[in-house]
This record gives structure tokens, C-alpha cells and sequence, in this order.
């Protein structure tokens, strides 16, 4: 049952989240019209840097661990700062901003609204807390601005520098076709592939040569063959990415790059295994050498929680947040997930107004639409509700631990990446 505490909080954060309503979507707009690719997002992280600046209250800390990451703090408020809880218990509550963008098609993954439903349940949330005198807790707000979620694998950097490391709860929220307070996303390490042959002229003596293009046609009819024995929901896909110079030249040196993704990050080690095999036999069969390097961190899968789930669309529905039935599959991925084997949190997909898919010309415009304003905050309002009740109810916070603890149990595995 909502005590008359939550509810008087709930209605402030709407209130306030209403008020900035322009703001919010002003900011949204400048990331939105000044796509920057992975690791390049300098100009996301002044303005969004700019914005908690000019709010007074924050702590806010650019460049933070990454060149274009940063951290804005808000509090501690209650029990030893005004209110009457038990001194020393503090709950940190963390929001995640992503705002990379994909080369070519702008934000057609809608991280500019990412970034702006951090802010929104952030701002939102301090509006509900301050001025309450006894919440059970010394609550701080937390915002990180996490970049190169596209490629890099932003998140993963800012965990092993100790960013998430005094956070207890966090939550984040990503653009999709329709509402959802759970897809488990799944685990992927990309892996690139170099072969090295020998150059000749291809019709004069090409018994002279060693062919690195031939390598990387047998590596990919190798992977194409391997899928008929992989597990349905495995997946691997890629592209040769470079395949020589000219006609009339022998390849010596080809390179393919490949993404390998399996539902649960424990059965990622036997997929690339069985990837590498196919790189090596192909180099085996032409004569060339092989190198095989993974560039980027690994993406683990998301590890649910049902209660933050279950509070989350609670809030959701009343706010008028509809949820069909959940998609049977989905096989995108995320540095998320690597976090939520580190803290209890949630990262729910919300519609945008649009049934354009991630990843396409049409779901940049979307995302950049005034139309997407009414969807994205909605959300925002909902993650800022259920951390309300969460804050105003100890009792919440212990079985958000104890379901964190059971899905890792289940899962059976740990990250690597940790």
C-alpha cells in the first residue's frame, strides 16, 4: 500500500520533471543535432557538464575517469543531513546517461534520450526527496555520463576505475519499439581478424603469391557453415573489412571483423573457440598467417531483478505507460549488463512514438521529434517513482539485494569483466 509519503513524492517529481519539460528537451535536441561517434562525444559531455553547472546544487565533475565521461552529485540528504533516519545508513542511487551516436546515421539508437531520461528522473527525484524530514535513509543522486556504449564499452572503463563502486542502486532507460521493463539483452565480444599472405601479380605468376583474400573468404564460408551447428539463439556476424588493394595484385593482407553473442556470458568462451577454429583453418588452408585479437571489452548479458521490474511497472501503468507481451527474443547487447552484475539495477526499453527500428534513418529522425518528449518522460518519471519506493521502504531495498543475489545464483556465472 503507497503511504501518503510516496504519493506527495511522486507528485513533486512530476511536478518538477513538467516544469523543466523544455529544458529537457532543448538538451536532448543539441546532443541530438551534434552526433559524435564513440569516444568522440565532447560536445554531449560539455553540454550536459554545462547543465548540472548551472543547477548550483550538484557536484559536478568533468572528464571524469574518461575523456568524455563525467559524474554530477547531488546530496547526501536525511537522516545526518536534515532528516531523522538512522544516521550513517546511506543509499546512493545511480542514473545513467549514454549519448554516442552511430557513424553515418546520427542517433539512430535515440542515446540522446538516454541521456535526457537520466537527467529528467534525476532532477525529478531530487525534488521529491529534499524537504522530507524522515526518510529512512541519507539519500544521495548520482549521474555518470557514460560514453561509448556504441563500441568501446564505456561503462565497463568507468567500473574498473571505481566509478560505480559506492553506487547501490542504478537505472537507465534505452529507446525501442514498444514498453518493456525487462529484455535480457545478451552477452558479444567483437573479434577482429588479420590475415597476412604474399603479394604477386595476379596473371603473370600468381603461384608466386599467397593469398590473405582467399583467407578471409574461407574464415567467413566457415562461420556461414558453423551456424548450422551453433544453438539457435547464438549468433555470430560480420564483415571483410578489408580485401586488398587491386584486381591485379594478390591480396597480402586481408582483415574481417566479427561479432560473437550468446544469450548468457558464460557461453561466450565456446562460441569464440569454436570462431577461432574457423579463423585458423582458413589460414591453414591458404597458407597465411592469422591474428586474432578481441579490441574491445566483452558485453555481458542483463541480470534481471524482479522487484525493481515489478515497481517500475507499477509506476509505469500509472502514469498510462501500456506493456504488450514481452518479445519472445532479442538479440541486442549492451555494457549495461556487465554493471548489473556489479549493483541491483534495471534498464528498461520505452516506445517513442514510432515503430522504425534502432539503427535506421527513420528512428534518428524519431528520436530528435518533439513527439518522443511525451514517452521519454513519462519514463523518466516512472524510474525516479520506483526508486521513491524504494527509499521510503527498507524492507523494498533488502529484496532488491536478495533477487540480485538469486539471479546471479541462477545464472551461475560471474563476469570476467569485473
Amino acid at each position: 500500500m503507497e503511504t501518503q509519503q510516496q504519493q506527495h513524492m511522486k507528485d513533486a517529481l512530476q511536478r518538477c520533471i513538467d516544469t523543466c519539460k523544455d529544458e529537457l528537451f532543448g538538451l536532448s535536441r543539441d546532443i541530438w543535432s551534434r552526433p559524435e561517434v564513440a569516444g568522440a562525444e565532447t560536445h554531449a559531455h560539455d553540454t550536459l557538464v554545462s547543465y548540472f553547472s548551472g543547477l548550483r546544487t550538484w557536484t559536478v565533475e568533468k572528464q571524469y575517469k574518461l575523456p568524455t565521461a563525467f559524474r554530477a552529485t547531488w546530496g547526501p540528504y536525511g537522516a545526518a543531513a536534515g532528516g531523522c533516519g538512522e544516521a550513517g545508513t546511506m543509499l546512493n542511487v545511480g542514473f545513467l546517461c549514454e549519448y554516442d551516436a552511430l557513424p553515418g546515421i546520427g542517433h539512430a539508437c535515440g542515446h540522446n534520450l538516454i541521456a535526457e531520461v537520466g537527467v529528467a528522473a534525476a532532477v525529478g527525484l531530487k525534488c521529491a526527496i529534499e524537504n522530507q524530514a524522515d526518510l529512512p535513509f541519507q539519500v544521495k543522486i548520482t549521474v555518470l555520463g557514460t560514453p561509448a556504449e556504441e563500441d568501446i564499452g564505456g561503462k565497463i572503463d568507468l567500473m574498473e576505475a571505481g566509478a560505480f563502486d559506492d553506487i547501490d542502486m542504478v537505472f537507465m532507460a534505452h529507446p525501442a519499439q514498444q514498453d518493456t521493463s525487462f529484455l535480457p539483452c545478451i552477452a558479444v565480444h567483437d573479434v577482429s581478424v588479420k590475415f597476412h599472405g604474399k603479394a604477386s601479380h595476379a596473371s603473370a605468376y600468381p603461384w608466386e603469391g599467397v593469398n590473405a583474400l582467399d583467407a578471409a573468404v574461407l574464415a567467413y564460408n566457415n562461420l556461414s557453415v558453423l551456424r548450422q551447428q551453433l544453438k539457435p539463439d547464438w549468433r555470430l556476424h560480420g564483415i571483410i573489412k578489408h580485401g586488398g588493394e587491386k584486381p591485379n595484385i594478390i591480396p597480402a593482407y586481408t582483415e574481417v571483423d566479427f561479432s560473437l553473442r550468446t544469450p548468457l556470458f558464460r557461453d561466450l568462451p565456446v562460441l569464440k573457440a569454436k570462431a577461432e577454429a574457423c579463423f585458423r583453418a582458413a589460414a591453414l588452408a591458404t597458407g597465411c598467417q592469422v591474428e586474432i585479437s578481441y579490441p574491445t571489452h566483452a558485453y555481458c548479458n542483463i541480470v534481471p531483478n524482479a522487484t525493481l521490474e515489478k515497481l517500475y511497472k507499477n509506476n509505469a501503468e500509472a502514469l498510462g505507460i501500456k506493456f504488450p507481451e514481452q518479445p519472445d527474443n532479442f538479440a541486442g547487447s549492451t555494457d549495461f549488463g556487465n554493471v548489473s552484475f556489479k549493483i541491483p539495477g534495471i534498464h528498461p526499453f520505452f516506445y517513442i512514438g514510432t515503430d522504425a527500428f534502432n539503427h535506421t534513418e527513420e528512428y534518428t529522425e524519431a528520436a530528435g521529434a518533439e513527439k518522443a518528449q511525451l514517452f521519454t518522460l513519462r519514463t523518466a518519471k516512472a524510474l525516479a517513482m520506483t526508486v521513491v519506493d524504494v527509499v521510503c521502504c527498507p524492507a523494498l531495498l533488502q529484496r532488491v539485494k536478495d533477487d540480485f543475489r538469486l539471479a546471479q545464483l541462477k545464472t551461475g556465472e560471474t563476469s570476467g569483466e569485473q
